[in-house]
């Protein structure tokens, strides 16, 4: 059916350096004055002050303040009576525990969110969703886009090289997330949205124009990963983002010793899914090269084993989600192929 359609997407969007002294500056305009402050357990105190001074100078006051140990749904729901009736708007800062609580819990208390990551290891925090322990188990509940978005290039820039190749992988998984899109839609029927399509195929062509880990690297990185969560919202479903690279990587996080940030898991299966799709190997590999994210994975190789058994066990993970692994009984035997005889591959599985 053709139609058109309106979503909720951020209004505000800072992606520059030095912007997170001016959190509170961006608070005030809004007439947001009375904040409830969610920050990342662990997180470096010079940022968190920053934010905390922002919001002093400005006349933004913080009626509720807590760092966030763990991401689970029981923490997240059990915050929201703690906050003053008056509050009107909640920040997160911090990675990804604090932001999928802040936009969990804002949600259920229907205020507006801004999120502040110092980091950008995926698209997590722009995207329709949480992803929250509970039960013992990581589930993703849906929640409401964020109304605002700060990401300081500088802060980013200076958190650990791994979160950068972890935020590479997670885009450039979109190529094959999108590619399993399609073959659902001609398999099944699944239905498709061309611009959610368009918008997040696009992101991966913006990373591969400059490739580089520097602040101008770091804007294009986090718009890409906006970009994501916004295409994410246009389809009301994680389709534009998530494939059959998605699912190893989640089987490899119930059954791996060891598991890895998302990106890199979800950046490595990008790679060996678009062999099995027959397209865009090597569109993904001349990212993952540049950015140096083969040469990381070789420093501290997965374990071949484990790989298998979770392409194995991935499309048993999600009902009714067609992906090339659907299509392909072969998969784990091809991959197993790949592995062993890939040049690019070498030295990144043992």
């Amino acid at each position: 059916m053709l139609h058109t359609q309106q979503v909720g997407v951020p209004a505000l969007v800072r992606i520059k350096p030095g912007v997170l002294s001016r959190v509170g500056l961006y608070l005030a305009r809004a007439k947001k004055t009375r904040a409830v402050l969610l920050t990342s357990a662990g997180l470096p105190s010079h940022l968190v002050d920053t934010v905390v001074r922002s919001c002093a100078d400005h006349g933004v006051a913080l009626v509720h303040r807590s760092d966030i140990n763990d991401a689970t749904y029981e923490e997240a729901t059990a915050l929201v009576p703690q906050w003053p009736s008056g509050c009107d708007v909640v920040v997160g800062v911090g990675g990804g525990r604090a932001l999928d609580v802040a936009k969990f819990a804002g949600s259920v208390a229907d205020r507006p969110v801004v999120v502040v990551p110092t980091s950008l290891s995926n698209d997590g925090f722009a995207s329709p969703a949480a992803s929250l322990i509970t039960a013992g188990r990581r589930r993703s509940f849906g929640c409401a886009m964020p109304a605002g978005v700060v990401v300081d290039t500088e802060v980013c820039l200076a958190a650990p090289a791994a979160l950068w190749l972890s935020g590479v992988g997670d885009v450039v998984a979109k190529v094959t997330a999108i590619a399993d899109w399609k073959l659902a839609f001609h398999a099944r029927g699944t239905p498709i949205h061309d611009l959610a399509a368009l918008l997040s195929d696009a992101t991966v062509s913006q990373l591969m124009a400059r490739p580089i880990r520097d602040l101008e690297g770091q804007r294009l990185l986090a718009t890409a990963l906006l970009q994501n969560g916004v295409a994410m919202a246009l389809a009301g479903s994680s389709r534009p983002a998530s494939g059959s690279e998605h699912l190893i990587s989640h089987a490899l996080d119930m059954t791996s010793s060891r598991p890895r940030l998302h990106g890199i898991q979800v950046g490595m299966a990008a790679y060996v899914i678009a062999a099995l799709q027959g397209a865009n190997q090597g569109r993904i590999a001349t990212v993952l090269n540049a950015t140096g994210f083969f040469a990381a994975v070789a420093a501290d190789p997965f374990v071949t084993a484990e790989w298998l058994s979770a392409v194995s066990h991935a499309p048993t993970i999600k009902d009714d989600f067609y992906t090339v692994l659907t299509a392909r009984p072969d998969a784990t035997e091809a991959i197993a192929d790949l592995i062993a005889n890939d040049p690019q591959l070498a030295g990144c599985f043992r």
